[in-house]
């Protein structure tokens, strides 16, 4: 995209690839079909992902400032017919689980009550190996294509000449995806301060897939509610609290498992058949949205409960490694697009940040399955690295063997479609769902929305401002005018 009311700089030249090639579309991945998933020899996005994971040591890239607990997840409701993974095989069935909360762009020095999205992550130590759960507090994002993940994710860090925070860098990039204003409106609402991590809501995000036993499959989304109830901080509050206790979330967390006051989650399913997915009215797997919980009801599963602290911070939440690839027989992913990127970044991160023997530290270890594969050496391996059983697959010598047994872990979805960069279309339907939230807003709520948004987007550029603005509009035309009438009253030239 090239806005016409931009400033006229001189170009840099071509986009290109690590090694020279010039990059025909930066914005989009190489899909099987307009909905299929993507393809691994799109080298562009493997390239600009595989360098974007690698840019920071040893801090995360993302999600680096988090907190974490122990406990369990409890099978409340029968989900046998849906899947046939064996830790949701029967009702009162109990899962260890390790759970970790993080902001998203601050560094680990940053605020806990900054205004950002909140990474849930959840791994479920089950008996066929680690379901890694890897979602937010939102329950949807920011833009749809992982070829985009590297720049939005860099807006939201330091200029790379300042070395500070720039709201030019963060609203030039949001105003030119305007796919992202549902998220933008829920990260001005009060849900962008959410009071610790035991008040807020988790979400997949991501449209996942569960697998039943004869092969036949459904689409989720998974819902984890707080029963502590939901609440939040103004952004007064959170600016004082940020001055005050900038650990305020990690501490309230752990002081509330050790006063015995375990934080619970209800944790809900929406249900999709294949057939509803093909003909729903919109790409259920478009994750800048949400699916109606009028046309897909939230169905109970189960119960989280977090009952144990780390006994070392290092060792259990910063060495702590999820990664959406990490599924277990009965769950599979989807065609999201953003999903499949993930599938690959988050492992390779993990490779880069821990080494590539991060799944034998104990908070990543398998413990209530047996791990065993002809993976060996690299940098830490210590588990024994496989003693002397053979290191290669078939062989004579009794090392371990493939199953011949469906796996579960996909689908037997038929795909169809062109090879190439699918575009998604920019559409009212992208604006529909940012205007129903702000009209769900009560009167207050509302102001305190307009009032973030001014306070951060006034320091924009002017060009800047007018596009963002413009959005705002197409969503609601009120949501908009209030924008900029508080532009405007903050001294901006709009």
């Amino acid at each position: 995209m090239h806005p016409s009311d931009a400033p006229k700089v001189q170009s840099r030249g071509t986009l290109t690839t690590s090694n020279g090639n010039p990059v025909d579309h930066n914005q989009t991945s190489q899909s099987a079909g307009e909905a299929g998933p993507l393809l691994l020899q799109d080298f562009h996005l493997i390239d600009k992902l595989a360098h974007f994971d690698r840019e920071r040591i040893p801090e995360r890239v993302v999600h680096a400032k988090g907190a974490g607990a122990h406990g369990y997840f409890e099978v409340t409701h029968d989900l046998s017919h849906l899947t046939c993974a064996k830790f949701l095989s029967k009702v009162g069935k109990r899962t260890p689980v390790f759970t970790r909360f993080s902001t998203v762009g601050g560094e680990m020095g940053s605020a806990d009550t900054a205004r950002d999205p909140r990474g849930f992550a959840v791994k479920f130590y089950t008996e066929e190996g680690n379901w890694d759960m890897v979602g937010n507090n939102t329950p949807i994002f920011f833009i749809r294509d992982p070829s985009k993940f590297p720049d939005f994710i860099h807006t939201q860090k330091r200029n790379p000449q300042t070395h500070l925070r720039d709201p030019d860098m963060f609203w030039d990039f949001l105003s030119l995806v305007p796919e992202s204003i549902h998220q933008v409106t829920i990260l001005f609402s009060d849900r962008g301060t959410p009071d610790g991590y035991r008040h807020m809501h988790g979400y997949s995000s991501h449209t996942l897939t569960l697998v039943s036993e004869d092969g036949s499959y459904r689409y989720v989304k998974w819902h984890f509610r707080t029963d502590q109830g939901v609440k939040n901080f103004t952004a007064e509050e959170a600016d004082k609290i940020a001055g005050v206790d900038p650990d305020y979330a990690t501490s309230d967390l752990f002081k509330a498992i050790e006063r015995g006051e375990y934080p619970s989650w209800s944790v809900y399913v929406q249900i999709i058949e294949p057939e509803q997915a093909l003909r729903y009215r919109f790409n259920p797997f478009d994750v800048t949205k949400t699916l109606s919980q009028k046309d897909f009801p939230l169905h109970p599963v189960g119960k989280m409960v977090l009952n144990r602290n780390p006994e070392n911070y290092f060792a259990e939440v910063e060495q702590a490694a999820f990664s959406p690839s990490h599924m277990v027989p009965g769950i599979a992913p989807s065609p999201d697009r953003m999903l499949q990127g993930r599938l690959f970044s988050y492992p390779d991160t993990h490779r880069h940040r821990l080494g590539p023997n991060y799944t034998q530290i104990p908070v990543n270890r398998a413990i209530n399955a047996k791990t065993v594969n002809h993976q060996r050496d690299g940098s830490m391996a210590v588990n024994g690295n496989g003693g002397s059983a053979p290191n290669y697959e078939p062989n004579s010598v009794g090392g371990p063997y493939q199953t011949n047994i469906p796996a579960h872990t996909h689908t037997n979805l038929t795909l169809r479609g062109q090879v190439g960069r699918h575009t998604y279309e920019l559409s009212d339907l992208d604006f529909v769902q940012a205007g129903d939230l702000y009209r769900l807003m009560d009167k207050d709520a509302k102001s305190r929305l307009i009032s973030n948004i001014v306070g951060h987007l006034k320091n924009a550029k002017p060009f800047i401002q007018k596009r963002q603005v413009a959005h705002f509009k197409r969503a609601d035309a009120e949501y908009g005018r209030r924008v900029e009438e508080g532009l405007r009253a903050a001294g901006s030239k709009i």
